[in-house]
C-alpha cells in the first residue's frame, strides 16, 4: 500500500510506484473517479489517443451516417 500526506493547499505527492504504474510524467493530467466513498485515478488521454481503440481485424470502417442509421433503424426495432 502507498501512502502519502496532503498539504494545507489541497495538494500531495504520487508515489513513485503509482506514477510508473500509471504512465504517468512530469506535466501528463489525471481524472478521478468517485463512487461509493473510493476514488480511482485513470492518466487523463486525448480523444486523438483514442483512434482506432474499436477497430477489430475483419471489420470494415463504417461512416458516422451509417451509425446514425442504424441507431434510427434500433430506435424504431425497439419502439414497435
Amino acid at each position: 500500500m502507498q501512502e502519502s500526506k496532503v498539504t494545507a493547499r489541497g495538494q500531495t505527492t504520487l508515489p513513485r510506484d503509482v506514477r510508473a504504474a500509471l504512465g504517468l510524467e512530469a506535466g501528463d493530467s489525471v481524472r478521478y473517479i468517485v463512487e461509493n466513498g473510493c476514488v480511482k485515478m485513470l492518466k487523463a488521454r486525448h480523444v486523438r489517443d483514442l483512434s482506432g481503440m474499436l477497430r477489430r481485424p475483419g471489420q470494415r470502417t463504417v461512416s458516422l451516417e451509417e451509425m446514425d442509421e442504424a441507431i434510427a433503424e434500433g430506435a424504431v426495432e425497439s419502439a414497435s
